[in-house]
Parts: structure tokens; sequence; C-alpha cells
């Protein structure tokens, strides 16, 4: 992404913090996995939101108005021998040159040249409660501030937090943002595809994980958004199973909940197949059901519409099709109002999407849900688990979960599908896998 786009976001940002106040934010750390070794670096999408830079042991200071420069970069000095072992680093003349920092300064003198920053300014915006060590920073510098204020010197008189503010701006995808999802989504959609063409009965559901991570890298993106979901049979009514040890079996369904990350942008993307190539009759109802659910909802995706329309709407389509199916027996609003539907689909329609595959941003404004906008982007995802234990239904439709799930980027007219590359009605995914073994 280029420096103008981080440029017109920090610009953005210090117009709504306002002259006469100031910003901090911190970098990522690193973080021990064992011994000598570390975990690779992820940076903080918020950090990494305003500074493209990516590196750990760095603090980005905003101030509106500053002669000096308004954006000041604390970071690692430039050091030949790190150079050497793990590789080059900007440093600070690399802040400046290659960063558009106004300013630089060395990490190590943060506590002596921070808290100079900080004078005179009324108010102090930063993740709150997010980062322990700045947390109690700021008090240190702003303690050694009233010391002075016999000199004239005012301390600031009010911390806020900085992410009401940036999360804000992060819902709202610029146009670079979203050419960096539609490639994320773009190679997550390649790769569940052949996920379902290389499925076969007797293989592990780690091989099938394998299989798409090792797209995603041959296709330039080395990190995954988030562990992936390849859960067979009964273990994908586990919302979140990761463990990814078990066979694959004939008869079993295979959901398989999986996204890359392209510089530092997430897709994601989940799709239910028959193992075999064909779904049973029970399969084959249950799965029709949430597909149609999880149409309805997309329908409901436009500007000026409730967030909570979607769910609204799978929930209406998932309770009259559990009742039609024999799952629950009632009223169908009665059902509803009494949350019975929950005993099968217990989670929300969806969530948004951007950096970090949960993102960030308000569902609700004044207690009320949010009404969507153009270049908000979010999952539409419904789902049915019913566990191999629940007596309450017949045994035909234990042990099977399934779970459908797109990313809608939300238009001036409607709303654009961005995962669309990968089958999910009956016929498509059957067809598909037909292909692979020959039995077309």
């Amino acid at each position: 992404m280029k420096q103008t786009e981080f440029k017109k976001r920090r610009k953005q940002l210090m117009q709504r913090v306002g002259k006469g106040n100031i910003a901090l934010i911190g970098s990522a750390n690193v973080h021990t996995r064992n011994r000598d070794v570390d975990y690779p670096f992820r940076q903080d999408s918020d950090f990494y939101y305003l500074t493209g830079f990516n590196e750990p042991d760095g603090l980005a200071v905003f101030i509106p108005g500053r002669e000096q420069g308004e954006y000041i970069l604390f970071c690692r000095e430039f050091d030949k021998k790190k150079a050497l072992w793990e590789g080059a680093h900007a440093g600070l003349e690399g802040a400046t040159k290659h960063f558009a920092a106004d300013d630089s300064f060395p990490i190590d003198d943060l506590d002596e040249i921070l808290s100079g920053m900080l004078e005179n300014k009324t108010k102090v915006f930063y993740p709150m409660g997010r980062d322990s060590d700045l947390d109690h920073s700021l008090q240190v510098w702003i303690k050694h501030i009233r010391t002075q204020s016999r000199s004239g010197v005012v301390a600031p008189a009010e911390l806020a937090s900085l992410e009401p503010i940036l999360h804000e701006m992060r819902l709202f995808k610029s146009p670079a943002e979203l050419e960096l999802m539609r490639r994320a989504a773009e190679v997550s959609a390649e790769a569940h595809v052949k996920a379902m063409q290389l499925c076969r009965a007797g293989r592990y559901e780690y091989q099938v994980e394998a299989d798409i991570v090792h797209h995603f890298m041959q296709s330039g993106l080395r990190a995954v958004a988030y562990p992936s979901i390849v859960a067979g049979g009964s273990n994908a009514c586990t919302l979140h199973y990761t463990y990814n040890k078990d066979q694959l079996k004939n008869g079993d369904l295979l959901l398989i909940d999986a996204g890359a990350e392209c510089d530092h942008y997430a897709a994601d993307i989940t799709r239910t197949f028959p193992v075999s190539g064909k779904f049973s009759e029970a399969q084959a109802q249950l799965y029709q059901l949430v597909l149609d659910a999880q149409l309805a909802a997309i329908e409901q995706i436009k500007p000026d519409i409730p967030w909570n329309a979607a769910h609204d709407a799978s929930v209406e389509v998932m309770t009259k099709g559990l009742v039609k199916l024999g799952l629950l027996t009632g009223n169908v609003k009665k059902l509803i109002k009494a949350e019975k539907y929950k005993q099968f689909y217990m989670h929300r329609i969806g969530h948004w999407l951007g950096m970090d595959v949960h993102d960030v941003g308000d569902y609700k404004l004044n207690q009320e849900w949010r009404n969507l906008q153009p270049d908000m982007v979010l999952t539409i995802e419904p789902g049915l688990y019913i566990p191999e234990n629940c007596k309450t239904v017949e045994a035909r439709w234990r042990g099977i979960g399934i779970r459908i799930e797109d990313d809608i980027l939300v238009t001036k007219t409607g709303h654009e599908i961005l995962t669309n590359g990968v089958p999910k009605t009956i016929a498509d995914i059957e067809a598909l896998m037909a292909r692979e073994t020959g039995d077309e």
C-alpha cells in the first residue's frame, strides 16, 4: 500500500484529535514461542493502519499543528549486527525517508523526550487499557510534568480512548483496502475450491488444512487470517474446532472455515460439503435450509438497512425450516421470541471484516443497531449444529454441523459478494466434486 494512503489516514485522525491535543499508539511486541524462538511477528492493526511501519518496538505520536512536524515515530536505531542476523530494519533515517515520519527518535530515549511533547496539551488520546506499559508510562510522564507546574508548565488534564475515533475510520474501507481484501478473498476462494477437489475419504483433516495453506503461500499470501477450521463429521458441531487431526469418512460432511491475509487484510470463508461428493437426503435438507437462510440474509445487505436485519431474516428462515423438518415444534413467531432456534443456531449472522478477521467498529450507535453504509465489509455466516448426543431429534439429524460464510461489501446500490468464487449450491458442489472423481 502506498504511503499516500497512510498519510491520508493520519490527516483524518489529527483532524478528529484536534489542535492542542496529542495521540499516541504503540506497535506490537515480539512474543517468545519457546526458549529463544519467537512467534512470527504480526504488527498491531491500529498501529499499521496509521503508519505502514512493520517493526516492533515502535511508538507513533500525532500532534496536530506542531510546527516541527505533526507525525513523530519512535523506533529502533539501525543496528548493523541485527541487520546481519535478522534482516533490514528502518532505523531513524528510514522512518522519515521511507515511512514519511516528520521526525524520528530512538525508542530508548522515549522517557526523556515524550514528556516534553505532552507539556501544555489538553487531552491525550491513546488505546486505554490495551498496553499496560504505555498506561504506566503515561502516568509517570504526566506526574513528572506536574512537578514543573510552578514554572508555568501544564500537564494534560484528560486521558481519552483513541479507539472510538480510529475504529470508526477503519470501519469504512478505501479503494486501496478493498483491492487487498479482494485479493485475499480471491486466493481464499481458490483454496476452498482446491480443498473440495482434493477431498477424499481416508485423508486427514490436517492434510486438507495443508492443501489450503499451500495454496495461500503459492499465491504469495504467507499468513492465514486466523487458525483454519477443518472439521469432519460431528467435529463441525464445535464452532471453533481447530484440532484438525481426525480422518475423513464417507457419509460425513466436512466444514472448512479458512481465510488468507493479504498485507494485513483478512478474508473469511466457510463451506460445508460431503466427503464422498454426494449429500445424503438429511444432509441436503439441512444444508439447503442454511443456504436459504444465508441468501435471505444477504438480500438485506444494502445502505441504510440496520445491521440486525440480516440476522433477523436468517432466524426467520431457519426457524420456519426447523419446524418444517420436525426439529422444532410450535408457532414460528413464538419459537423465535423464545429463541428456541438457539439450540441449533446459537451465534449471530456475522461480523465486521478488515484488518482483523473479527474487525473493529461499533455495531450499535446510541443503543440502536447502526445502519449499514457503503464501504463497510461484513460476513454473513448462518449455521446449524446438531451434536451427536442431541436426543431431542431423530437420529438422522445428529452429528451434522453446517455453516456457509461469505464476505460482503456494502455498495451504494446494494452489495458485492467478494467470495463468490467458491460454489455453494448443492448442485454446483456435487458437480465440482464429481468432475474430480470422474463420477459424472
